[in-house]
């Protein structure tokens, strides 16, 4: 059985949105929860052997404080971490012994909690990565989303690039791949990258001493990382559920997660 942790990290300090993990959505029933106790909700709905539990890494005090509010267990971390990634890494260290570790960033509180497990799965079935990840094949809705964003010049979720054994080639804040006009359905090649990692113990520890690389550094996607310094990465291709798992990137995205949280009932 493999054993496994989920981490939930969260910053206060995000450039397109401070202070986005106490950002309030109002749910199915009108009640307003933060970002971060839906996306905790979200990962707390995971049943799975090996689950040895739920936390949230942070380094700042007003989320720290949120999160235990409402029944989280936190870890501290340092202000230095550059990413969830590092932060997942530095956090290790609080966690029991495991053989993954989980990282569900904070701002996808529509994840299915049933890809955890999957996930889980594909990257102990594969000891020839260091990490494991997940991608839609995004709805019309998802790509519109998507392309609306990038019409408005707003950076908003990301496109992943895989090879037929599911080997990542490439991430981009870009629809990427490129369509040409006139194709009818162009949202059937796209996969929309979800803010989900399985990480070995071991690889996380490497990936925390590398220096940010330079396509990291550009497309602002710590996954790149992985990439760059020749980590194999697999992507858990799905197909699109029954609503758009909007991340939430910008203050734009609000009333567009709310309305799923109202289709879906989600209190």
């Amino acid at each position: 059985m493999t054993r496994f942790a989920i981490v939930i990290p969260a910053r206060f300090a995000s450039t397109r949105y401070p202070g986005k993990p106490l950002a309030m959505l109002r749910g199915g029933q009108g009640r307003a929860r933060s970002l971060i106790e839906r996306s905790w909700r979200a990962a707390m709905g995971v049943s799975a052997p090996g689950l040895v539990g739920v936390w949230v890494a942070t380094d700042d005090a007003r989320i720290a404080e949120a999160a235990r509010g409402f029944g989280a267990k936190v870890v501290m971390t340092s202000p230095s971490c550059r990413n969830g990634t590092e932060r997942c890494a530095e956090a290790l260290a609080h966690l029991p012994p495991v053989d993954v570790v989980v990282n569900l960033q904070g701002d996808a509180p529509l994840t299915p909690a049933g890809l955890i497990p999957d996930l889980v799965r594909a990257l102990a079935a594969r000891p020839d990565v260091a990490m494991a990840t997940a991608a839609f094949r995004a709805s019309a809705g998802a790509y519109a989303h998507l392309a609306g964003d990038a019409a408005a010049g707003r950076v908003g979720g990301t496109t992943a690039v895989c090879a037929q054994d599911g080997r990542a080639l490439y991430f981009s804040k870009r629809l990427l791949p490129f369509v040409p006009d006139g194709d009818g359905a162009p949202h059937r090649a796209v996969r929309l990258h979800l803010g989900l990692y399985a990480y070995r113990p071991k690889a996380l520890r490497w990936y925390a001493a590398q220096p940010v690389s330079s396509l990291e550094a550009l497309e602002g996607l710590e996954q790149l990382r992985f990439l760059e310094g020749d980590a194999p990465v697999i992507v858990q291709s799905h197909d699109a559920p029954e609503w758009d798992c909007i991340e939430l990137n910008n203050p734009e995205d609000v009333p567009a997660i709310e309305a799923i949280l109202a289709q879906r009932s989600m209190d």
